[in-house]
């Protein structure tokens, strides 16, 4: 209120409306220079934290590639490995068949002790045909 007493004594009524649009636009200027200023290291900080961002990211691929090659070079070696040495691979009799069967149907070992038996419970787990036989009491009172 004093500076608006003075500035009219000093500057006269004449120019004082003037002065003070000439003020407001200058003003108005200076506010919209700031916002631009703010906007572009806004602007600035964002494009910043984005390139950190996607060198994360390509760090993180980068990574996840060597590592797939790894696992990818691990296979090949194996199965090389594999091809190239057939012999090493020991040979199943027909017990180590049918327990191996036994086993991934779920039978263990102990309860596999009639073959007969275990080879009908493995078809019917694995949903084969069962060519059923008579026991060998059944075949002995039938013929005598």
């Amino acid at each position: 209120m004093v500076i608006a007493v003075v500035a009219l004594l000093v500057i006269g009524p004449e120019k004082l409306p003037k002065l003070a649009r000439t003020l407001g636009a200058y003003t108005g200027r200076m506010q919209r220079f700031v916002a631009q200023v703010k906007d572009e290291v806004n602007r600035e900080v964002r494009f910043e934290e984005l390139q950190k961002l996607q060198q994360e990211v390509q760090n993180a691929t980068i990574q996840a590639e060597s590592s797939i090659m790894a696992g990818v070079d691990a296979i090949q070696q194996g199965i090389g490995n594999a091809v190239a040495e057939p012999a090493a691979q020991p040979k199943r009799t027909r017990k180590k068949v049918i327990d191996s069967q036994a086993v991934d149907s779920g039978i263990s070992p102990e309860a596999n002790k009639s073959s007969a038996k275990t080879k009908r419970v493995v078809a019917k787990k694995q949903g084969e045909p069962i060519h059923q036989t008579k026991p060998a009491r059944a075949r002995k009172k039938a013929t005598g």
